[in-house]
Parts: C-alpha cells; structure tokens; sequence
C-alpha cells in the first residue's frame, strides 16, 4: 500500500469547491428571511390591527454578546378575569428562525412581566406581540445591535 504525500488535483478542486459553495449559502442561512417573520406574524395576527402601548421592552440598544441578551418586559394591564394578558410572543428578524421567545399568562398571574436571555444570530429588530383576553393585539419593537459573539454587526 502506498500513500501519495500531495493531495491529488480531483480533490483540492472538490474541496475548494465545497468551500466556496458553503461560503456563499452560509450568509443567507443565517438570518431568517423578512418574509418569515411577517407570516409569523399574519399567522399570529390574522386580521386584526395591531395597537401601541401598554408594552413596556427593556432591552440593551447595543448587545455585547449576542449569546447572552438580556430581555425584560411588563404590559400594562389588571390581570382580572375579565382584562388580562393571554400570551406575549418576541420574533426576532436577524435569527435563523424568527420565534424567539413565548410567554403564556393566567389573571393568577397576577402581573403580565418576565426576564430572561435570548440569543441573536447578529444586528436586529426584536418585534413583541402582545395578546390580550379581549382579543386586541398590542405590538412594540426595538433593535439590538449587537457587537460580539453574534454573526457580524
């Protein structure tokens, strides 16, 4: 059995081959397509308007590291049997996939608040959708640039 020390001329234009298609395709995997994030949110919407206010985001205006964004929020409302947050949904349009986080609540609730970390892929807008027991639909939105640890910025 013999080895040749030096790859062979099939394989190193496979290889670059490879390695150039990959380099293309990769960037446009990365993010989800803007089309995705609005059917997200038709699917979720449907024929209602979306309304301001009552949604209150407390979100960096610049990440440092994409891997680790802080996400905080509170909608204004009494939490009672009759007025209260269903669901609390964030889409992200810079993300692989846009749902990035969903939140249910009850009135035992008792408050329509939450914390916690996302992940983003790189530099975008985090849009929060907001459900409320009466059927209305009130809508915020932010960008987060982020700097590290995401795909660019």
């Amino acid at each position: 059995m013999t080895f040749e020390s030096t790859p062979s001329r099939r394989l190193v234009l496979t290889t670059v081959g490879a390695a150039t298609l990959s380099a293309m395709i990769a960037p446009h995997m990365v993010q989800a397509a803007p089309d995705a994030v609005e059917a997200e949110l038709k699917k979720l919407l449907g024929d209602r308007k979306p309304l301001e206010g009552k949604i209150k985001l407390d979100l960096p205006a610049i990440a440092e590291n994409g891997l680790v964004v802080p996400l905080n929020f509170e909608i204004d409302s009494p939490m009672t049997d009759a007025d209260h947050v269903k669901a609390v949904h964030f889409f992200g349009d810079g993300n692989p996939l846009p749902g990035v986080a969903t939140f249910r609540f009850t009135p035992a609730s008792g408050k329509a608040s939450a914390s916690s970390r996302i992940r983003l892929a790189g530099t975008q807008n985090i849009i929060c959708v907001a459900e409320m027991s009466n059927g209305a639909v009130h809508m915020a939105k932010q960008e987060i640039k982020v700097t590290i640890g995401g795909c660019g910025g």
